[in-house]
């Protein structure tokens, strides 16, 4: 992710949004739309630079925050400030220029705290827990981490049902999957772990193997297990792509088209995404646009 200058924040989170799989905010949709889109994607960036400790030197977060310099170093600490500063988004005012910016998105369209309360527990999460026993707590992990960001996309299109809320909590699982499969040397630097300990047991690979400079065919087959776990989930989504109309279903089988054309990538790359994430190309992201709008008409 690598640490920002947060001098113009939404400067920062525009760079940030480029490198995602899938787009965060198109030039399709009408402005309000893609402002409300990046104030929730901005909130998202935040919490996980923070839970990664990639805010950019100087303190600029942890002096919007309220925090003392002496303790701007302290994950978990921040992450209280944070979540402090969110509460004013709904109660009072805000400190921090990004949460400034979220609370007329929240006021607008009556946005409910829990969502982004479980983000920053997903980061919370982070500090204090590294392996993952099996794939149930990681899929635990992703309602967390993933899964609140399309419930808000959901509550910002005033579209959300019991029935498109657990579709796309599928997706979102799939694309945290997606993500933490294209990362494993990144996460194993941080000395995490997303891929379920039980699964790495299956296919005999052991934490030394994940810091190789490729992979070996264990970890290949371990990594091809994880992809058809994520195209399920992304399968088992797919369906809140035709249950909506217009623009909104252009933005949804985009998001459903870049968790797809990554895991094509990784496909491509042999499975092996420990010299770095294997990303796919424009021209084979639009392809799977064009086949998710076909599939789910």
């Amino acid at each position: 992710m690598g640490g920002n200058n947060r001098k113009d924040p939404s400067q920062a989170v525009l760079d940030q949004a480029r490198d995602e799989n899938f787009p965060v905010a198109p030039f399709f949709l009408p402005k309000a739309w893609r402002t409300d889109l990046m104030a929730v994607y901005g909130y998202a960036r935040l919490v996980d630079d923070i839970g990664d400790g990639d805010l950019a030197p100087g303190g600029a977060d942890a002096r919007a925050l309220g925090v003392a310099p002496e303790r701007a170093g302290d994950r978990l600490v921040l992450l209280q400030a944070f979540e402090d500063d969110l509460h004013r988004v709904f109660d009072g005012e805000p400190r921090h220029p990004l949460l400034r910016a979220l609370q007329p998105t929240v006021r607008r369209h009556g946005l409910d705290r829990a969502p982004f309360l479980g983000l920053i527990g997903a980061n919370r999460q982070d500090q204090l827990v590294r392996r993952y026993a099996t794939y149930q707590e990681l899929l635990d992990y992703c309602e967390l981490s993933a899964n609140p960001v399309g419930r808000l996309v959901l509550a910002l299109a005033g579209v959300s049902t019991e029935q498109r809320v657990a579709w796309s909590d599928a997706i979102c699982s799939g694309l945290q999957i997606v993500e933490h499969l294209q990362d494993v040397s990144e996460d194993l630097v941080r000395d995490r772990i997303y891929l379920p300990a039980e699964d790495m047991k299956r296919f005999s690979v052991g934490e030394g193997d994940l810091a190789l400079p490729a992979a070996n065919d264990d970890v290949r087959a371990l990594i091809a297990f994880e992809v058809e776990r994520a195209n399920e989930l992304l399968d088992q989504g797919a369906p809140l792509v035709r249950s909506v109309h217009g623009r909104l279903r252009l933005l949804l089988a985009g998001f459903v088209a870049g968790g797809r054309a990554a895991l094509k990538a990784i496909a491509a790359a042999g499975h092996d995404t420990l010299p770095g994430p294997p990303k796919p190309t424009k021209p084979a992201l639009l392809r799977e646009v064009g086949a998710a709008l076909r599939k789910e008409r």
